[in-house]
């Protein structure tokens, strides 16, 4: 089901919705050669170490783009996480443009108490903006929407990634 934000848009942006929308799951080839960076990249964020964090998430995102075989993109992780009225800025993506690699943000602290973000909230950031990178550049979408397939989407990567917890 659409959201809401859907009757508002032109018939040409409902088509681009649509396609985003049914797209529900990417499929990683080999996840367990990505898994290994993931709990490095926990305790990286957990120690406040920003450098380390941001070098493991350039990894990780390298890692998924090339096996998918999409275009490689950039990621900067900062510290202070961007705040106005509206509330605080978790991460962005940022599009090639004019020869420019694409880039994705990430902030690893809270603008308010300027505490290190939870991993699992760090990660989904990471793996959204990627998202819109994929809908552009591997899916070649005109626009990224926020649909429920790219919420999907992004929630499958996650999973394939991050195993569940387990119930002893």
């Amino acid at each position: 089901m659409p959201f809401a934000y859907y009757t508002r848009l032109s018939a040409a942006r409902r088509r681009i919705y649509d396609k985003s929308d049914a797209i529900e799951r990417i499929e990683l080839p080999n996840p367990a050669v990505l898994r290994t960076l993931v709990a490095p990249l926990a305790a990286a964020l957990q120690a406040g170490k920003r450098a380390e964090a941001e070098r493991l998430c350039a990894a990780l995102a390298s890692g998924i783009v090339s096996q998918l075989g999409a275009p490689p993109l950039r990621v900067a992780v900062l510290a202070v996480r961007p705040s106005s009225d509206w509330g605080e800025l978790h991460g962005l993506y940022l599009p090639e443009d004019e020869g420019q690699t694409a880039i994705v943000k990430l902030w690893m602290r809270t603008a308010k108490n300027r505490r290190v973000v939870a991993f699992r909230s760090f990660l989904r950031t990471l793996l959204h903006e990627l998202c819109h990178h994929l809908d552009y550049e591997f899916y070649k979408l005109e626009e990224t929407f926020h649909t429920e397939g790219f919420y999907k989407r992004e929630s499958s990567l996650f999973h394939q990634l991050v195993p569940p917890p387990r119930s002893d």
